[in-house]
């Protein structure tokens, strides 16, 4: 880059991993040192540190680390023996993960629909949904509610639409470890919860690593045992028909250090979060989580009225500003998806909001003058 580019000029990272990481500096390097000097890559102590501590951060009794957010649902679904003839309800707007291990396991899941304003499953919607199954001769078992874009779904609505029908509840927070509802931290709202420590989340790794949380002993023991090929008593017996699922020590590393911060980042997020609101909310409809929940902001996400978003994110390109879309397919039209059942009713909010959303750049390390040139930037756009 030329040394004369002005700061206003210079192109916007989405999500700058790279501040952190100057951030934290010998810090890291220090923890993986230490990794490497003892060499227990694969379960080593930073593994068993790092779940206690987490633990302890959300206030719940197991945190079990995993290979990827996408293993940690797999592990509680194959906890729960969730197979074919079963129905699992899942939201429609939501990363297809969600929905993934439902399918792979020969269950059905059953696409609900999402409240406008949250972005989170509807109960409502949930409750049709578990009739849509029944009706169509499935056993309705599972719900799993999405934390999406780092604020907590509605979970005593939920929890009260499982307790009616029998069934449990897995809270896949992978954008919203750290969030809070009413009060308590994701992690203890749900018999199992799941978090993903995919880079760009609010508290990433550098690589694939995932958790699962719970304070049901024997689930946590169920969970431990599938992660490690379905052990026994030890490595030579296998008791249940399991995967490797593991967390690598390397990671968990730099986990530890990394939640030595996440407060404090958390905070700078939603401040972020709070002046692009101020700044934005006559020109657009922006997200607002309510007395009852805080977000971790894993994106910041705006609504325009249709035919608008284009424009804006071509135009905020010529500028050097990046925006994604999450998601222009919800659930029931990815290619994948759209033969499984959605729930009587249809989701027609989440058809609405993948046509209108749009998130901007958000990180803990976005400054004061380069949210200024976004918000500037926005206004411009919608202005005309």
């Amino acid at each position: 880059m030329n040394q004369h580019t002005r700061l206003d000029e210079r192109p916007i990272p989405f999500i700058d991993v790279a501040a952190q990481r100057r951030r934290l500096g010998r810090a890291i390097d220090d923890a993986v040192a230490r990794v490497l000097a003892h060499c227990q890559f694969v379960q080593g102590p930073e593994v068993r540190a790092l779940e206690a501590e987490l633990a302890a951060f959300c206030g719940v009794r197991h945190a079990i680390g995993c290979a990827s957010g996408t293993d940690a649902l797999l592990l509680v679904l194959l906890a729960w023996q969730i197979g074919p003839g079963d129905a699992v309800i899942c939201p429609s707007f939501t990363y297809h993960a969600t929905a993934e291990m439902v399918a792979l396991l020969g269950a059905t899941p059953i696409i609900a629909d999402v409240l406008p304003e949250t972005f989170n499953l509807d109960p409502a919607s949930c409750e049709r949904a578990v009739e849509t199954a029944k009706r169509l001769g499935l056993k309705p078992r599972a719900i799993i509610p999405v934390d999406l874009f780092g604020l907590s779904a509605d979970h005593d609505a939920i929890t009260a639409v499982a307790a009616a029908h029998g069934l449990q509840v897995l809270d896949d927070a992978a954008q919203a470890f750290g969030a809070t509802y009413k009060g308590k931290k994701l992690g203890v709202l749900a018999t199992a919860t799941t978090t993903s420590f995919f880079p760009a989340k609010p508290l990433g790794c550098y690589g694939d690593g995932g958790a699962v949380f719970t304070d049901d002993d024997a689930l946590a023991a169920r969970v431990k045992s599938l992660r490690l090929h379905g052990e026994g008593v030890d490595r030579s017996e296998a008791v249940r028909v399991g995967i490797t699922g593991r967390l690598d020590t390397i990671q968990a590393a730099v986990l530890i250090e990394k939640l030595k911060i996440f407060p404090d980042e958390i905070a700078a997020r939603n401040r972020v979060a709070a002046r692009y609101s101020e700044a934005l909310a006559d020109v657009a409809t922006v997200p607002r989580p309510g007395n009852q929940s805080t977000s971790v902001w894993a994106q910041y996400t705006i609504r325009l009225a249709p035919g608008r978003r284009d424009p804006l994110a071509a135009a905020l390109k010529a500028e050097g500003i990046p925006t994604a879309i999450y998601y222009t397919k919800p659930l029931h039209r990815q290619p994948a998806y759209r033969d499984f059942p959605v729930a009587d009713g249809g989701v027609p909010v989440s058809e609405q909001l993948s046509q209108e959303v749009i998130s901007l750049p958000m990180h803990a390390y976005l400054e004061a003058p380069v949210q200024d040139r976004i918000i500037a930037a926005v206004r411009r756009s919608l202005a005309g």
